[in-house]
């Protein structure tokens, strides 16, 4: 029989995947002795087959009843004495951390008939009915499907009824009231009453669970972070432990380092009389954690012990949620903590320093993305007004945009290229749409363990939190000295300072945008130092080498400084644009071959301009030019406009039958590439003519410039075969060398590598039409129409334009890559979509075995972390 349950007693931190993050780390700290409420956790294998039978395996209740037996034991209550009864949580825990995206039912247990009992043996009857309204409050929106906003207006209604501020201040007559107006919005919104059996409390909270990992937020927050669909939850029934029993118990969340500045020592939210689900709602303003040491010494040192022991033995920053029962320490959670970008990279160095990890491990706990966050400006406060409020700085970056305080009106916005900051009192889980479309987020309450916090934090998002004096409306904030902000309005959120300024701020670059373009390390600046250090070891460890797709000479020194060492892309078309784009239609529609080679001779002393400066740049690097590819409507004039004018009489007859005679229905499949080189006589031959004077002329100055002269959309090895042929020529004529390639980008190339490798030097793989053409649509057309609706229905993990599609188009390249190689052992490979600057990609261009990857110039120290990151998960890969 499968084993659908298991006790704390048995697991480990390394059964994620069928334990679940939390069930894995709660057995972890048991078998580590520290001290963890008794409890069991329903695998993921449970919730899997939960959710496609649409109900529990038969095997699990009779598992469930036997844990359930050991859990009273251990407790030394049951569920459903009335006189002593045992009350359990039922928590949500996926393989990955998912903050605040699933259900959590506490206090599981309680019915009229034990409230009293839980009263008697606490010697409190204020916390028994507090316990009591919190089951039916998260019951009720939980597995009843009851709007949690009607529980909320009640609690208002009832502190404005005693004339208290905050929910703690309700005394137990106040909240046995308040037990029975939540029942009675339970009878009205359902029709049924709130259970008064605990097993079928337990029951139905457990498959609550299960279905909310299908939840509409859950599935957003997947997608947005990458996680598979099909893993599922598991579930963890624990035995109470109260923080809501008095002054001197509480409950908090703490952390081994600071998760915005990397910072050793203890950080964290604590709240006093309360329990854990009052923290990372915000719905309280929290004291900070070493507040704790002055309200309870032993405590708070037992709880600095459990964190050393975790943060040593998980050997990483450890997020630890934990309750203090009467002075009782107990550890609800630990995780390896989410933090900013900049907390990444200096708490892995600080790890390697303190030799906890080598620089191999380092280097694989950073991300390319966090490497982005990093590369955006800052504010510039020095001519900043004053902040109208400052509240927590929960999430670095800096944030500018209007005003918002809905959430689903927040993304409706940000849909339309409106920027906007979330405006919220505090965030939940139903706000996450909004989170994740605003530049920044703003809450009046929570810390920095809140759930917008954390969330932020997981985002990038910059966020503040905790500022208190503001008073949130559903259109407006008003500050202390009562300046009102309706939405619309600009606001700057500074998620580094907490600072909140009205209008827009001005931005200066990054230090770390600063480091890569001067390469120079300031002193006493940790998160430089980190990121040098890491870099330096990327370079050293890795496999592939990184170029960059670079137009312009000024592109091309940026990326260099940046650490590109080549440039895999040079678009000659882009330098067509603007007033040069009536050359290229003149050429285009020349009618002789005089009209033809005046046009050719005016571009050739451009385009060798062109390519001294960008070859310059790249002194001593390889420049890799591809010859012109437009889709030829984009040189051409509209021939929609030239109809109309052809209708008043204003339109240049030549020039619309020219236009109409070269029209095309599906430009990006039509006359392009090399197709434009072979039907134009001496376009190609003057580029090339180009690049051998530029080449030529440079080296008679004592340069060393590298062309590479690639030809694009290539589908046939004759096609090649003839362009070569003329280039060659060319080049020989000049008194120039250089390899000659080709572009892959069509499917049909790829499959025919064998033959076109005869006649190149290198490929190099449009990864971007390659996907168009693979899966047979355009991008700009497809995106806005189909895609959301593709992610939603999980066709797609994530867009194929981003991320590489490995099992279609990867498959294309790796035949490219062995066929290429087995007809021509010295083909030189690279990638020049922007894929070459994704890092999933960047680890599948390593593995089937490319030279080299080519991205735009920001993307290059990314695509170096990258590159770095693939070598040494090969080489850990390659030791097990």
């Amino acid at each position: 029989m499968t084993t659908f349950v298991y006790d704390f007693t048995h697991g480990d931190k390394d059964q994620k995947d069928l334990l679940g993050g939390k069930g894995a780390n709660l057995a972890e700290m048991t078998r580590l002795g520290l001290p963890v409420p008794p409890g069991f956790t329903i695998t993921t294998e449970a919730c899997r087959a939960y959710l496609t039978d649409g109900e529990l395996p038969g095997a699990v209740f009779g598992q469930v009843d036997e844990r359930l037996a050991e859990l009273e034991t251990a407790m030394g209550r049951e569920l459903g004495d009335e006189a002593d009864p045992l009350l359990v949580s039922v928590r949500s825990g996926a393989k990955f951390s998912m903050p605040g995206m699933m259900d959590t039912v506490l206090n599981v247990g309680l019915t009229d008939a034990t409230v009293a009992g839980l009263a008697a043996q606490a010697g409190d009857e204020r916390f028994a009915w507090d316990s009591y309204r919190r089951l039916i409050q998260m019951f009720g929106k939980t597995v009843m499907d009851v709007p949690g906003d009607v529980f909320e207006q009640a609690i208002d209604a009832a502190m404005r009824d005693a004339g208290v501020a905050e929910e703690v201040d309700l005394d137990a007559a106040a909240l046995r009231d308040l037990v029975d107006r939540f029942k009675s919005l339970v009878r009205d919104a359902t029709g049924e009453e709130f259970p008064q059996d605990p097993r079928r409390q337990l029951w139905a909270a457990i498959e609550a669970v299960f279905r909310s990992w299908n939840s509409e937020r859950a599935r957003l927050y997947r997608r947005t972070e990458r996680i598979p669909d099909d893993l599922g939850t598991a579930v963890n029934v624990v035995g109470m432990v109260f923080g809501n029993l008095g002054p001197d118990s509480g409950t908090g969340v703490a952390f081994t380092r600071d998760p915005a500045t990397g910072v050793r020592g203890a950080y964290g939210d604590y709240l006093p009389n309360a329990q854990g689900e009052d923290v990372v709602a915000g719905i309280r303003n929290t004291v900070p954690l070493t507040t704790l040491a002055e309200l309870d010494s032993e405590a708070y040192h037992a709880l600095l012990h459990s964190m050393d022991v975790l943060e040593r033995h998980y050997r990483d920053l450890c997020d630890i949620e934990f309750t203090i029962e009467r002075g009782r320490l107990w550890l609800l959670q630990t995780r390896v903590g989410k933090r900013t970008a900049a907390a990444a990279f200096i708490i892995a160095s600080a790890l390697v320093e303190e030799g906890v990890i080598d620089l191999d491990e380092a280097l694989c706990r950073v991300s390319g993305e966090q490497l982005s966050r990093l590369m955006f400006p800052a504010f510039d406060t020095a001519d900043a007004p004053e902040p109208v409020v400052t509240g927590i700085p929960a999430a670095p970056g800096a944030a500018v945009g209007a005003a918002v305080f809905d959430s689903a009106r927040a993304a409706a916005l940000a849909a339309e290229g409106t920027r906007v900051v979330l405006v919220r009192r505090e965030t939940n889980p139903d706000d996450l749409p909004g989170m994740i479309a605003a530049e920044g987020i703003l809450t009046s309450r929570g810390g920095k363990t809140s759930h917008a916090a954390v969330v932020a934090r997981g985002m990038g998002t910059t966020c503040v939190c905790g500022a208190d004096s503001l008073t949130v409306g559903t259109d407006r904030f008003t500050t202390a000295d009562g300046t009102v902000v309706k939405e619309g309005d600009i606001v700057s959120v500074d998620g580094d300072s907490g600072a909140v300024y009205l209008g827009e701020v001005a931005v200066k670059p990054s230090p770390v945008v600063s480091y890569f373009e001067s390469g120079e390390v300031p002193l006493g600046d940790p998160l430089v130092s980190a990121v040098d250090r890491l870099m330096r070891h990327a370079d050293e460890a890795a496999g592939l080498a990184v170029r960059a797709n670079a137009d312009t000479g000024e592109d091309a020194a940026r990326a260099r400084r940046f650490g590109a060492i080549g440039i895999g892309l040079c678009r000659t078309e882009h330098m067509f644009l603007g007033e040069r784009r009536k050359l290229v239609e003149r050429l285009v529609l020349s009618e002789s071959d005089a009209d033809r080679d005046a046009v050719l001779d005016e571009l050739l002393t451009m385009q060798r301009d062109d390519f001294a400066r960008i070859l310059s740049a790249m002194d001593g690097l390889p420049v890799t030019i591809r010859l012109l590819d437009p889709p030829l409507h984009e040189f051409l004039p509209s021939l929609t406009d030239l109809e109309v004018a052809d209708a008043t009489g204003d339109a240049d007859p030549a020039l619309l039958a020219a236009v109409r005679r070269m029209h095309e229905q599906n430009p990006m499949l039509g006359l392009r590439g090399v197709r434009l080189g072979l039907v134009i006589p001496g376009l190609y031959e003057m580029q090339v003519r180009a690049i051998a004077m530029a080449a030529r002329q440079l080296r008679a100055d004592g340069g060393d410039p590298r062309p590479e002269i690639m030809i694009p959309l290539v589908a046939d090895a004759a096609e090649l075969a003839l362009v070569r042929a003329a280039t060659e020529a060319v080049l020989a004529e000049v008194g120039e060398s250089a390899p000659v390639g080709t572009m892959i980008e069509v499917p049909r190339a790829a499959v025919t590598a064998s033959e076109i490798a005869a006649h190149a030097d290198f490929f190099s793989f449009g990864t971007n039409d390659l996907t168009q053409m693979g899966w047979g649509f355009s991008r700009d057309d497809v995106e806005g129409a189909f895609f959301s609706r593709y992610l939603d229905l999980g066709v797609f993990p994530v867009s194929p334009f981003a991320v590489l599609d490995t099992a279609g188009v990867g498959r294309l390249i790796d035949i490219a890559v062995s066929e290429g190689r087995a007809a021509r052992s010295g083909l030189h490979l690279g990638v020049c979509g922007e894929h070459g600057g994704d890092p999933d990609s960047v680890r599948f261009f390593h593995r089937v075995g490319l030279d080299y990857v080519s991205c735009s110039p920001f993307r290059v120290p990314v695509a170096r972390l990258a590159t770095g990151q693939a070598a040494v998960a090969e080489s850990s890969s390659d030791s097990r």
